[in-house]
C-alpha cells in the first residue's frame, strides 16, 4: 500500500487508535494510520511525521450529512470498526467502491450487533444464493466477519456473512443493494417455484444448482440490457421436452413479472435446458 505524507489535518474525531476523521481546508476525510489516532483530540493537527495508509472522502453531500448523523448516533469504537472493515475491503477489492458503504454498511453492522446482543436470531433466506452469486464479496465478507469477531470476541452467525457480501456487491455496483437484493430474491423465488412444481429439493451444492444460479444472473443481466440471445435447440426443446419449456414459460412469467421486462422464448429455453437437468438429477 502507497504511503501518503501529509500535513495540516485538523482532527475532527478520532473513532479508534487507527482511524481519525479530519478537516483541511473545510474538507473532512477519513485517514487510516496503525497507532494514527492514539491519543489524539478534536483540534490536534496531524503532521508531515504521521504516516498515513489510507484516505477516504465523502464527496457526496447527502452522503456526507448521512455519515454525520451515524457517528453521532452509534458508538466511536463501532464507527472506526466498521471503517476498518471498508478498508479490508477495499484493499481486496483492489478497485473504487462506492462511498454510500460508509454509511449502509456502519448502520448495518451497527444494528446487528444491537441484535446480538439481545439475542436475536439473525437468519438469511438467501445465504446460499448470495454464496453462489458473489463469490468473491462472499470470501472477503467472511474476512470481514472475522475482524469483527476477533476485535470484539463474539460469535457472528454465517447469515450474516452473506449480509455483508451483498453490501460490498452493492459498493461495486453504484451502490445499489436494493437491485442486489432483488436479483438475489428472484433466484431464490424460482427456486422454490421449481421445487414446489416438480416436488423435489433442488441440491444447494451441487453443480447444476450453481450452473442455474449463475445463468439466471446473466439472464436478468441481458434482459435488462436488451441484448438478444439466439438459442438453436429451441424447436426440439419445445418439441421434445414440452412440459419442461411450459415450466421454463412460467418461470420467464416470474422474471416478466418482477422485473417488468419481456423474456424471449430462446432464453426460455435455456431455463428449460437447467430444470430439466434438474429433473435427471432426481430420478
Amino acid at each position: 500500500m502507497k504511503n501518503l505524507w501529509l500535513t495540516n489535518y485538523e482532527v475532527v474525531k478520532a473513532f479508534n487508535n487507527n482511524v481519525l476523521l479530519v478537516k483541511q481546508n473545510n474538507v473532512e476525510k477519513i485517514l487510516f494510520g496503525k497507532g494514527l489516532g492514539f491519543g489524539k483530540h478534536s483540534g490536534d493537527i496531524i503532521n508531515k511525521k504521521s504516516k498515513i495508509d489510507k484516505i477516504f472522502t465523502i464527496e457526496n453531500k447527502e452522503n456526507f450529512h448521512n455519515f454525520k448523523q451515524l457517528i453521532t448516533n452509534i458508538d466511536s469504537n463501532i464507527i472506526g470498526l466498521c471503517e476498518e472493515v471498508i478498508l479490508l475491503i477495499s484493499n481486496e477489492l483492489k478497485e473504487p467502491i462506492n462511498e454510500k458503504i460508509h454509511i449502509s454498511l456502519t448502520d448495518h453492522i451497527s444494528f446487528t450487533l444491537k441484535r446480538l446482543m439481545a439475542n436475536d436470531e439473525i437468519e438469511n433466506p438467501f445465504l446460499i444464493e448470495t454464496e453462489t452469486l458473489y463469490k468473491k464479496e462472499f470470501e472477503i465478507a467472511k474476512k470481514a466477519v472475522k475482524m469483527i469477531e476477533n476485535r470484539l470476541s463474539i460469535n457472528i452467525p454465517d447469515g450474516e456473512i452473506g449480509f455483508i457480501a451483498l453490501h460490498i456487491h452493492s459498493a461495486r455496483n453504484q451502490g445499489k443493494l436494493s437491485n442486489t437484493l432483488k436479483y438475489t430474491f428472484l433466484c431464490n423465488t424460482i427456486i422454490e417455484f421449481i421445487e414446489d412444481e416438480l416436488n423435489i429439493e433442488i441440491d444447494k451444492e451441487s453443480l447444476d444448482y450453481v450452473r442455474f444460479i449463475t445463468h439466471i444472473r446473466f439472464a436478468v443481466e441481458r434482459i435488462l440490457k436488451n441484448n438478444s440471445i439466439k438459442n438453436d435447440l429451441l424447436n426440439t426443446i419445445k418439441n421434445q421436452y414440452t412440459s419442461t419449456f411450459n415450466l421454463a414459460k412460467q418461470v420467464s412469467n416470474i422474471i416478466e413479472k418482477e422485473l417488468y421486462v419481456n423474456v424471449v422464448d430462446d432464453e426460455t429455453a435455456y431455463i428449460a435446458m437447467h430444470i430439466q437437468k434438474f429433473i435427471n438429477a432426481a430420478q
